[in-house]
Parts: structure tokens; C-alpha cells; sequence
């Protein structure tokens, strides 16, 4: 839940350019670069990772209420839509680049949608699914994840870069 107030001060600036560009006409490239890193990089692989791979893996064990399996699937759905959004944002902002007339007006309404998404998915983690699914794990199992989630943040960076050489190094041979 803490990586949850990072994502919020993101969606915040998310929010303020979508604004920018409906009442300038002005797109922030620099900005919108940062932001799509921000979200691939630290709310999808980060933060959704270890949700998926480690905290939703695990619940999946458990003997999951009705409403909390709804729940779970629901957040599953918005993870992946999160990702189709900010693919989308990428390649409108891409069209932007190349002065396509109608590019600025869909990156706002995206932006605007991705904002609208978090707030909605945020809340719904934090307020209605996190802390009552926690009763389906032990005080162990709790510690476990923890740690899980510890060694999966000091992976991150090295994966990323790794990715990024192999990927080079398969590009130009």
C-alpha cells in the first residue's frame, strides 16, 4: 500500500497535464516519457509484479470467499487495462510527435481514463481488498511474502538493464 501513494502523486501530475493539454494545446513530451517509464517500470513491473507474482500466487492457494475471488479477478482486469493504456499513450504520443491533428485530443481522454482507473483500482486495493486478505495467510506466510517482495525489489533494476543489453546486443549483430 505504501508504493500505492507514489502511484497517486503520479496520477495527480497525470491528471494536471491532461488539463494542460485541453486548455494550452501543449503536451509535456518530457513529461509523458517520465510517466510512461514511471508506469511500465515502477506501478506495472514493480508494483503489479509482485502483486501478481507473489500476493495474488499465494492467495490463489487459499480458500477465497466469493466476493474476495470477484475482487481479485477484478484488479487482475484493471492491471492488465492499465497496461493497455499506457501502450496506447506511447503510441499516441508517438503520433503526436508526427502532428497527427487528432493525436492531442486522445492522449488527454487516455490520460484521463488511466487517472480515472487508478483512482478507482487504488481505493478498491487498499480499502476494500488488501487488509481483509491478509486473514487468509499466517503470521509466517506474512513474513514470507515480505521477504519475497524484498528480494524481488533488489532484482528489478538488474533484470531491467539486462533486458535492455540483450536486447541491444540482439539488435546489432
Amino acid at each position: 500500500m505504501i508504493e500505492h501513494r507514489l502511484i497517486e502523486r503520479m496520477v495527480a501530475l497525470l491528471k494536471k497535464e491532461a488539463q494542460t493539454i485541453e486548455t494550452s494545446g501543449t503536451v509535456n513530451f518530457d513529461f509523458i516519457n517520465d510517466a510512461i517509464d514511471f508506469f511500465k517500470v515502477y506501478a506495472d513491473r514493480c508494483h503489479h509484479g509482485k502483486e501478481e507474482d507473489i500476493f495474488f500466487k499465494a492467495l490463489a492457494t487459499k480458500q477465497l470467499s466469493t466476493v474476495h475471488k470477484i475482487m481479485l479477478e477484478e484488479l487482475l482486469q484493471d492491471h492488465a487495462r492499465a497496461r493497455d493504456l499506457v501502450s496506447i499513450i506511447d503510441t499516441v504520443k508517438t503520433r503526436d510527435l508526427q502532428k497527427d491533428p487528432n493525436a492531442k485530443g486522445e492522449l488527454k481522454e487516455r490520460l484521463r481514463e488511466l487517472v480515472a482507473l487508478y483512482a478507482v483500482h487504488i481505493k478498491k486495493e487498499d480499502r476494500q481488498f488488501f487488509i481483509p486478505v491478509m486473514e487468509y495467510f499466517s503470521e509466517e506466510e506474512r513474513d514470507e511474502m515480505f521477504r519475497e517482495f524484498q528480494a524481488f525489489d533488489r532484482m528489478l533494476i538488474h533484470d531491467k538493464y539486462k533486458t535492455v543489453v540483450e536486447r541491444n546486443e540482439g539488435g546489432s549483430q
